[in-house]
């Protein structure tokens, strides 16, 4: 018999996120997206030729940036792209390539945050199966992108959650903490969800209670595999959209809610999003998200019109809305 023993290792941890932010929308949330996808594939010679998901936006000096992932049918990129509103995108080109331990299938699928003067982009590299998670760092508004030289989450030991792989990180910053929400493989090949914090963004401490989502029932939209988080806290609560597949590899976007952001339960009163235009009536995923001012929640999110696990669904970019109850106090000062 085979006993996994987390307690003696430093890499992991018990802890929680502070308190969520009392203020904004809370659930029940209200769903609308614009028919027509705001960032499409490149030229069939193109690096993003093939698909365009994962958008990753931050806004550094007054810009929204986004640090999408572009496929050609070999390799995935990483790419950026521009907008003054977050809305009309202009193409910048590729910003991150696979190299040295990351292989040659992927340097993308990453999530970005400013913090001080740098944009800090976390993202996948490695072989299919065996992820990890890098880190790559700019100080000019992602021009020029600087990559610690290893992984800086890797997998964990034999019957851990996260065994064979780790993807699809999701970093939000609350006080002196980084806290990265991301993908675990096993090798079941069961796809759940896990939370690491770090002080640096380079030294992660994982959640000794790991998974902290569990794949659906069976029949449910997300019974094959959860992924793609996107965190924010409004109203009271934690609150994370995420990717479900379902065994027909159709993908939909479910949202979790949690009063302490490492104990999650699904958010029973949202029905889960599905792509209702012809180019994404197969898959929705890859949610971003940004809380506006007027109290509702931008969603960006990746869109295709072929059901596959990976790669090769005809990705584009799309953009809509959640909006959710709000409490009296933020209805009065809003008036």
């Amino acid at each position: 018999m085979f006993v996994l023993l987390l307690s003696g290792c430093g890499h992991y941890a018990d802890f929680t996120l502070s308190p969520p932010d009392p203020s904004g929308p809370t659930a029940p949330f209200t769903w609308q997206a614009s028919p027509a996808p705001v960032l499409t594939r490149g030229d069939p010679a193109a690096w993003d030729s093939s698909d365009v998901l994962n958008p990753s936006i931050v806004r550094f000096n007054g810009i929204y940036l986004n640090l999408y992932s572009g496929y050609d049918g070999h390799t995935w990129h990483t790419g950026i792209a521009s907008a003054a509103d977050g809305a009309q995108w202009q193409k910048i080109g590729r910003a991150i390539s696979p190299e040295g331990w990351e292989g040659s299938y992927i340097a993308a699928n990453g999530t970005a945050l400013v913090s001080g003067k740098e944009i800090f982009y976390w993202y996948v590299g490695g072989p299919p199966g065996a992820h990890k998670i890098g880190l790559a760092r700019s100080k000019n508004g992602g021009l020029d992108w600087a990559k610690n030289p290893e992984p800086v989450l890797s997998p964990g030991p034999r019957g851990s959650f996260d065994e064979r792989a780790v993807a699809d990180p999701y970093v939000i910053r609350r006080g002196e903490w980084f806290y990265m929400v991301y993908l675990g493989q096993d090798r079941a090949s069961r796809q759940r969800l896990g939370i690491a914090r770090s002080r640096d963004g380079i030294g992660w401490e994982k959640m000794r209670s790991n998974p902290v989502l569990e794949l659906g029932d069976a029949g449910a939209f997300d019974e094959m595999g959860l992924g793609e988080p996107a965190v924010w806290t409004s109203g009271g609560a934690y609150w994370m959209l995420y990717t479900g597949r379902d065994r027909a590899e159709t993908r939909r976007i479910g949202l979790a809610r949690s009063s302490d952001g490492v104990r999650w339960e699904r958010e029973l009163s949202f029905r889960p999003l599905a792509g209702t235009e012809a180019w994404n009536n197969q898959v929705l995923c890859d949610p971003e998200v940004e809380l506006l001012p007027d109290g509702k929640i931008r969603v960006w999110f990746g869109g295709g019109d072929v059901a596959a696990p990976d790669q090769g669904v005809h990705g584009q970019i799309g953009v809509g809305v959640l909006t959710g109850r709000m409490a009296p106090e933020d209805r009065a000062a809003r008036r």
